[in-house]
């Protein structure tokens, strides 16, 4: 049976992420992104409520929760301020490739010291030069003995800063592509790591993002994840599990523009009556709702989808694009129902537009989204027909 209503357990864990966001991300949220500045404190205690290590089994430390739930916990973090969010829930997309395909050994090395004390990890796939291709990265990564040598320069890199830990994607022979690609575990203590300056973005300014350099660098062999030439497969699968983690981050920046602008326009008077009276904002208000709502049931499916261990690209591909492309709407929609002020830093709502943009890139572009859609449908007429 097809059921809409949250357990218990799953009620509470809304309610603590909410109150966190209220009482912990909101009242700093606008000073870290007009500073660009990391909100350190606030990840040693998202920390410590457990919202960056929400995937790792009780065993080793962590939550023990599903996807789902996750998502339920997302979205009132990133209401508060996408850009804090972004920052959480990468450390969670760096780590869940362990959860998933770790060795005993493994997660017992690297989980329990990340949930045990304040740690932070950093997903390292994407370059200069290297986005939706992955295939033609440059990182690359050669075995000498009991060790690989790790040598390139990742970019966009959130966390890179702060990270512990970083999950990094490097290739042993370029002329393979995919199956040249190999994924390793790297503490960010080991010799020849080393991170750049802040970048300085539009949006989610209070994410800390760098560039991150490996120049032989030795990674020992056991922190190899998966076999040789995994690494492009194990990757694509974290994705699977992780997007409906950032596109319900997109529902919560939506539902926040959406709320401050109907707050708003029950209140601005133009004509003799609140805007809020006029069909021309009424029906920006209705879209904004409808809009939200259904792309809040597609993260659903894809979260409930991957907690069955059912393959789901598909479905986390359009929850990922609906979403990213719903919350750049709604935003816009904000600013303009907020008018002049909307365009000005003294309300959030241009905030939000700032902090939306950025989710229809990161974690695989709108373009890159509706390929894999396409595709999927493609396969499917095969199998069919």
């Amino acid at each position: 049976m097809i059921g809409f209503e949250f357990t218990p357990e799953q009620k509470r864990l809304q309610e603590k992420a909410r109150r966190f966001a209220k009482e912990v991300i909101l009242p700093v949220a606008a000073r870290h992104d007009r500073d660009g500045t990391f909100p350190l404190d606030v990840m040693k205690k998202a920390h410590r409520e457990g919202f960056l290590t929400p995937l790792v089994p009780k065993e080793y430390g962590g939550q023990g929760l599903g996807v789902l739930d996750n998502c339920i916990i997302a979205e009132e973090l990133a209401a508060g301020c996408m850009g804090i969010y972004v920052s959480i829930f990468v450390s969670t997309l760096a780590i869940y490739p362990i959860i998933q395909f770790g060795t005993e050994d493994q997660k017992e090395r690297f989980l329990k010291p990340i949930c045990s004390k304040f740690s932070m990890a950093s997903y390292c796939l994407s370059e200069v030069t290297v986005g939706s291709d992955p295939s033609s990265m440059k990182t690359t990564a050669s075995l000498d003995g009991d060790h690989y040598l790790l040598n390139g320069t990742k970019m966009w890199i959130t966390n890179g800063g702060y990270a512990d830990y970083y999950l990094v994607f490097a290739t042993m022979d370029p002329q393979k592509r995919h199956q040249g690609i190999i994924c390793l575990i790297v503490p960010s203590h080991l010799e020849g790591v080393s991170h750049g300056e802040p970048i300085d973005k539009m949006g989610q300014r209070a994410s800390n993002t760098t560039a991150v350099r490996f120049n032989q660098v030795r990674v020992p062999k056991d922190n190899l994840l998966a076999g040789e030439g995994e690494g492009f497969k194990k990757a694509m699968a974290a994705l699977d599990i992780t997007r409906p983690m950032i596109a319900i981050g997109a529902v919560g920046v939506a539902r926040s523009a959406m709320e401050l602008a109907t707050r708003y326009a029950k209140k601005r008077i133009q004509f003799g009556v609140p805007i809020a009276e006029h069909q021309a904002i009424q029906f920006l208000l209705a879209d904004m709702a409808k809009d939200i709502e259904a792309a809040r049931l597609l993260v659903y499916k894809s979260a409930w989808l991957a907690d069955r261990g059912v393959k789901n690209s598909q479905e986390a591909a359009m929850a990922k694009a609906f979403a990213a492309d719903v919350a750049m709407r709604v935003t816009t929609d904000a600013v303009q129902i907020y008018g002049g002020l909307g365009y000005t830093k003294w309300h959030p709502v241009e905030k939000l537009m700032r902090d939306a943009k950025a989710i229809q890139i990161y974690e695989g572009t709108a373009q890159i989204m509706r390929l894999i859609i396409a595709r999927q449908m493609l396969q499917e007429v095969e199998r069919t027909f």
